[in-house]
């Protein structure tokens, strides 16, 4: 898995930690050149690569490869961008088409043999992503409805008390300008670090088992195949929270479209 971090013989097992997941740069000195950097760049020339391939001799009865490609797509337009977004969803297709893609892809590198790291599992990450779906709602709501109306719809509720407003306009800003962001990121952050820990614990934590004494080396067929389930309800998790992060970034621009919220 790029690291394995038993302690010494006689002292035990050290169980993975949240240092395990600050790996050292592949060039010495270069703070750019880690794993989950050079993750994030190989999954940007997979998805091109397997995208262009898909569409390159694209026919009327589809081969496999561009079936494959085009259900991915079909899902991200249909099910994603115009069943949340309505009538103008088609120009954000491919800005929720390349979120759905990216994050499905760095998720599921946690579970890709000798490579074994979600990319995900980094917070820098899914913040960056955050903002870039931050900037977007919002540049489409100033653009729709103009920026004072916007926020006047945000600071002053319609329908409610005026004292009311004391105490909602300011959890409507931090909701809208600092809650969204912060949970968008840290759901999709916090639930691929925790899957891949349970991992290590496990995968880890079977082979410590296999050289200690016959009563645990017993014991350790049970912690791999722990591990070997846990694989699969990772694999569900990091497409679901693919799904959700561009499932919520898409109801966040249906709701700066809309007149009323």
């Amino acid at each position: 898995m790029g690291f394995i971090r038993l302690a010494a013989e006689g002292e035990g097992f050290t169980p993975p930690s949240t240092a395990d997941f600050n790996l050292p740069p592949v060039l010495a000195g270069n703070p750019y050149t880690t794993k989950p950097v050079l993750l994030v760049f190989f999954s940007v020339i997979l998805v091109s690569i397997f995208f262009i391939l898909a569409s390159r001799k694209a026919s009327l009865v589809p081969n496999r490869l561009q079936f494959a490609g085009e259900s991915v797509y079909g899902f991200v337009r249909n099910d994603l961008a115009k069943d949340v977004i309505g009538p103008e969803f088609m120009r954000f297709v491919p800005y929720l088409f390349t979120l759905f893609t990216f994050i499905l892809t760095n998720n599921i590198f946690g579970i890709v043999p000798l490579i074994q790291f979600p990319t995900m599992s980094r917070v820098s990450f899914p913040y960056v992503l955050a903002i870039f779906t931050f900037l977007i709602f919002h540049y489409v709501a100033i653009k729709h409805k103009g920026l004072f109306p916007y926020l006047k719809e945000i600071m002053f509720m319609p329908g409610v008390p005026k004292p009311v407003y004391v105490l909602l306009t300011p959890i409507e800003l931090a909701t809208y300008f600092i809650v969204r962001p912060l949970t968008l990121s840290l759901r999709l952050f916090a639930n691929m670090f925790a899957g891949h820990l349970l991992l290590l614990v496990f995968i880890l934590g079977g082979d410590h088992l296999l050289q200690g004494v016959i009563g645990l080396k017993l014991v350790s067929p049970f912690a791999f195949l722990f591990g070997i389930a846990l694989t699969f309800f990772e694999f569900m998790v990091q497409v679901l929270q693919a799904y959700i992060f561009t499932l919520l970034t898409a109801l966040y621009v249906a709701g700066a479209l809309a007149d009323e919220h």
